[in-house]
Formats: C-alpha cells, sequence, structure tokens
C-alpha cells in the first residue's frame, strides 16, 4: 500500500473529498515529515506552519459544510522559492535579498491556493536560479533523496527533492533552461514544461523587474502525470489586461491508449550524447511503446540543424537573462575567452555574445528562432510527439568548484561540459513548446531517470495525455529507499 506521503496530489485530494482524513490531519503528516528528512536534504527553506493550519482549518469547515473550493481543495503543497509568497522572503538565493519579503502572491500562486491548496513552504533553488545543482549563500545545498551525494537538478531542485521524499503533496516550478525537466528527471518525478504564454509569471521576478524573460515558463511537478494535467488546469490563463481579450482551451489528446500514437524518437546526438545505460533505459521504454501499439520511428526528425538550434538558444538564452548581468562580468567574461580559447568554447561564447546583443542582432536571433519554430510545427503534423533524453546522464555529484562553464560531468567515462547538457532543454524552450517528463526507472547506481516528451505548441494535452500513457505501462513515481 502507498504511504500517504507519496501518493499523488490527485489521490490525497480524493482522500480528504471523502472525509478519509482531515485537511490538518494531512498538513501536520506533511509537516511531521519534514521534521525528520529536511534537515539532511535541505529542499524546504521557508514554512509558516501556523498560517498553513489556519487554512488547513477553514478548508475543513469548508468540507463540513459540502463547500469544495477546486480540485486541490486542502492538498498541502509548497512553491519553488523564486516565487512570491506572501509574508514570505524572496531571495532566489542571494545574500542581499534577505529580507525582499513579498506583499502579494504570484499569479501562479493565487491560482493554485484559488483550486483550494494549502501552501505551506518554500523550496531551494541555486543562486539567480542559474545551475541544475541547488546550492547558495542563502540556504545552503539541497540534497538528492536518492542519494545525498547527488545534486537534486536545478534550478527547481529543491522542489523535485521534496516530491520525491514525500514531503510536500505538489510543486510549483519554473524553466527556461531544463528548470522543471532536468530536477524531475534527477529526482524520479514528474514535471511539464507548458508551452510559452500559457502560466502568467507575475511574481517570480526580481525586485524592480514585472517582465517576464524570453522562454521562461512556470509550470506543474508532481508525482503522477495526471496531477500535471489537474495542476495545469489550475495554472493556465491570462493575467492582468490581458484577461479582456482572451481566454485558453487546451485541445485535447483523445486517444485513450498508444495505439496509432505517433512517436518520433530521438536518443543521441554529437552536441550531447548520453550515458549508454541511460540510452539503453530509454530505448527499453520505446520498445515497450512499440508493443502497446505506438507508431515508432527513430528515423525522422524536425528539419532543424543540431549545433544551430543550441547555439540560437544559447544566444537568446544569455540575452534573456542579460538585464540582471553586470558590465563588469561580460568583460571578466570576455578577457577569460580571449585567453583560454578552449575552455568550454560554446558556452563561453553566449556568455560574452549573448550577453550583449544589440537589438538588431537579437531580432535576426529571433526571425531564425521563428524559422525553427516553423519546422517544428511541420513536424508535429505528422507525429504526436518527440520522444528524447532529458539530460545526459543519471544525476551527477556536487560540484561547487569554480563557475558553472568550467565544471564537467561524467558520460561513459569521458569528462564534458555539463553546460552541454543544455541541449536537450533547447528544443522545447528555444520553440516555446511544451515538454512532460516521466520516470523511466532506476539505473544499477541506484539513481532515476526520465523521459522527456516535446509536443507541438499549445498541444500541453499531447505532452500529459502521452506520459499518462507511458506511466500505464512501466509505472511512475518509485519512493527513493528509506524515505
Amino acid at each position: 500500500m502507498t504511504e500517504l506521503h507519496h501518493r499523488s496530489a490527485t489521490q490525497l485530494a480524493a482522500l480528504l473529498r471523502a472525509r478519509k482524513i482531515s485537511c490538518l490531519e494531512m498538513l501536520d503528516h506533511f509537516l511531521g515529515r519534514i521534521d525528520r528528512l529536511n534537515p539532511s536534504l535541505n529542499a524546504i527553506v521557508w514554512s509558516d506552519r501556523a498560517r498553513a493550519r489556519r487554512r488547513a482549518r477553514r478548508a475543513d469547515t469548508a468540507l463540513a459544510r459540502d463547500e469544495i473550493w477546486g480540485a486541490l481543495h486542502g492538498v498541502p503543497i509548497t512553491v519553488k522559492e523564486s516565487f512570491d509568497l506572501a509574508g514570505a522572503p524572496t531571495t532566489w538565493g542571494l545574500p542581499e535579498l534577505r529580507d525582499n519579503v513579498a506583499a502579494a502572491n504570484a499569479a501562479a500562486v493565487e491560482r493554485l491556493e484559488a483550486a483550494g491548496a494549502v501552501v505551506f513552504g518554500k523550496t531551494n533553488v541555486p543562486a539567480m536560479l542559474a545551475d541544475w545543482q541547488t546550492f547558495n549563500p542563502v540556504h545552503g545545498t539541497t540534497r538528492n533523496p536518492w542519494n545525498p551525494d547527488r545534486v537534486p537538478g536545478g534550478s527547481s531542485g529543491g522542489a523535485a527533492a521534496a516530491l520525491a521524499a514525500g514531503l510536500t503533496g505538489a510543486e510549483l516550478g519554473s524553466d527556461i533552461g531544463g528548470s522543471i525537466r532536468n530536477p524531475a528527471h534527477y529526482c524520479g518525478v514528474f514535471g511539464h514544461k507548458p508551452s510559452g504564454g500559457l502560466v502568467p509569471l507575475r511574481g517570480q521576478a526580481l525586485p524592480g523587474w514585472v517582465a517576464g524573460k524570453d522562454m521562461e515558463v512556470a509550470g506543474p511537478m508532481a508525482r503522477s502525470a495526471r496531477d500535471l494535467d489537474v495542476l495545469l488546469d489550475a495554472l493556465v490563463g491570462p493575467d492582468g489586461p490581458e484577461e479582456a481579450a482572451w481566454t485558453v482551451e487546451l485541445p485535447k489528446f483523445p486517444p485513450r491508449s498508444l495505439r496509432g500514437v505517433r512517436v518520433a524518437v530521438k536518443l543521441d546526438d554529437p552536441c550531447a550524447p548520453i550515458e549508454s545505460e541511460y540510452a539503453a533505459r530509454l530505448q527499453a521504454v520505446v520498445e515497450t511503446l512499440a508493443r502497446a501499439g505506438a507508431k515508432v520511428s527513430d528515423k525522422v526528425a524536425p528539419k532543424v540543424e543540431s549545433e544551430r538550434l543550441l547555439e540560437v538558444y544559447l544566444l537568446l538564452l544569455r540575452a534573456a537573462t542579460s538585464a540582471r548581468v553586470r558590465d563588469e562580468e561580460i568583460e571578466r567574461w570576455r578577457a577569460i575567452r580571449a585567453a583560454q580559447p578552449e575552455a568550454n568554447p560554446r558556452f563561453l561564447k553566449a556568455l560574452v555574445e549573448g550577453n550583449g546583443l544589440s537589438h538588431r542582432q537579437w531580432l535576426a536571433l529571433d526571425n531564425e528562432r521563428q524559422l525553427i519554430r516553423q519546422a517544428f510545427a511541420a513536424f508535429f503534423e505528422k507525429w504526436d510527439v518527440l520522444f528524447c533524453p532529458v539530460a545526459s546522464s543519471a544525476a551527477f555529484p556536487h560540484d561547487q568548484d569554480g563557475e558553472r562553464w568550467q565544471r564537467t560531468i561524467e558520460v561513459d567515462g569521458t569528462r564534458v561540459p555539463g553546460t552541454d547538457q543544455l541541449f536537450w532543454a533547447a528544443h522545447a524552450s528555444l520553440a516555446y513548446l511544451p515538454a512532460s517528463v516521466g520516470p523511466a526507472g532506476v539505473l544499477r547506481s541506484g539513481l532515476p531517470v526520465g523521459y522527456q516528451a516535446i509536443a507541438g505548441h499549445g498541444r500541453d494535452r499531447t505532452a500529459i495525455g502521452f506520459a499518462r500513457m507511458v506511466e500505464r505501462q512501466i509505472g511512475g513515481f518509485v519512493p527513493p529507499p528509506h524515505t
């Protein structure tokens, strides 16, 4: 029997509606788990228990009157530290923002609360959300519940670790370079990067900034694919002035089984080779899909040149985050690039050139991006999903030395730049496409790995629906040992 803390958010909501447990009892169960496990994991870095208990009691009172607030009524959840939660500090892991206490909730937090959730805490992030591991000088290091010597991913690393360890019912993350997908993969949970523009980003920005970053999205993380659907329902829709002009109705994904579902497969690329055991695990999933009736092919791909896709993405990614970079930092990177031309040339090029693009240069790159989007759109007229890796390997050991571009990971005995893995995030991020990540199994190392299912723009139900079908075929979330 699945322990309460390892059940999905939809299962937890059903237990509450059936009066099998009270909202307050469920909240206290998760808080007890946090007391036992969080000191070593450091996934949840802020909570307001008194406020959460007050809301849980109100949720119980409402249930006693047969009043249901929404699909998440009474379910205890946490949110990524970078989202504003009224009365809580939003630091982004920066010491200078220790006292940056939010006056109001982020739009996405408002929507989860409107769906009935009890938001009781915030989860850790890397400084400036700029890493695939999670550590910062304010809150310290978050560890992977599958192996504390390994990273949980980033930047929604605390979120994924909390979900895997059974410390929360669901999570709100954000993604511009795999920040939902990568931690879900490393920690063996589910995550969904929505199509660009579906979920408002108000309340997830550094002080003084109200504009969202190009390619950035907010999205759900959970212990089941069905949860992704429920959470996305709560999150999508226009915000502010846009509310007067349009609404969202996501196309449904009608198939009830994998039979006939069109699955294009891409399991490797010279831009970012993947660990052979991980590739074999993904290939085993592909073979299971084919036996279940899916139309599977590894002979097709979007008509996009891989190296150029990655280059355009990295330049636009660095441009998207450039407003927060000091001029002297760019000059320092320029000097390093000149002195060490062999040191991660692809990423250093993006650091130097992307942070200093003229508007004319940005427009040219954006035009190239639109051509890439057209190529993906043509591809997804013939294929439902693109099935591919999330990263190059399972979770790697903690490495906080030097700068991100200097660090390497091991892939089949060879050290490669860790930043190369951004290639697998680039497809969906650059083209504003939806992508769902789900568990694909556990390697001999005892570490989980995941698959990535990318769909056409606005076809979020297709990506999530596919993940639900895969979950039925191969199973889904498996709790880490000793949790």
